[in-house]
């Protein structure tokens, strides 16, 4: 999607245009976004119940998928971190490849490993970190 521009240079509803995309090619437009792969999580949200999509870089760690709750630094986690906290089990879309997954934060023994992880694949996660007092999550990501 780099006909979008660059990294913090986005028109307004680009991830909505990912998501359309994404969803209506099965990832061949989308899963690589900006040089980067990405996912799509599908999250039941805690107060309304419906189903919320998310498109999301992702890495890999072994047969475990990997997301960052970063938010770009914001001070509050994302919607999807809180919706997946009181429903660990999701819908994850790699490319074509739809499946259901269940999900985790990462526990404080795993995390340093699979931060470096992430932040060696999109070293903005580490600047992201700077910008807030809260501890950005490395969600773990598990085929059910």
């Amino acid at each position: 999607m780099a006909e979008y521009g660059t990294r913090g240079n986005r028109p307004p509803g680009w991830q909505l245009e990912h998501l359309r995309r994404y969803l209506a090619t099965d990832g061949a437009d989308g899963h690589v976004w900006e040089g980067l792969p990405t996912l799509l999580l599908t999250t039941i949200g805690r107060r309304s119940g419906q189903p919320h999509t998310t498109p999301l870089i992702y890495g890999q760690d072994g047969d475990r998928y990997l997301v960052v709750g970063s938010r770009g630094g914001a001070p509050a986690h994302p919607q999807w971190y809180h919706n997946l906290l009181a429903q660990p089990r999701v819908q994850l879309q790699i490319l074509g490849d739809r499946f259901p997954a269940r999900a985790r934060p990462a526990s404080a023994a795993e995390k340093p490993a699979l931060w470096q992880k992430m932040v060696q694949l999109y070293p903005p996660y580490a600047e992201y970190q700077t910008r807030t007092t809260r501890e950005i999550p490395v969600v773990i990501l598990e085929r059910d």
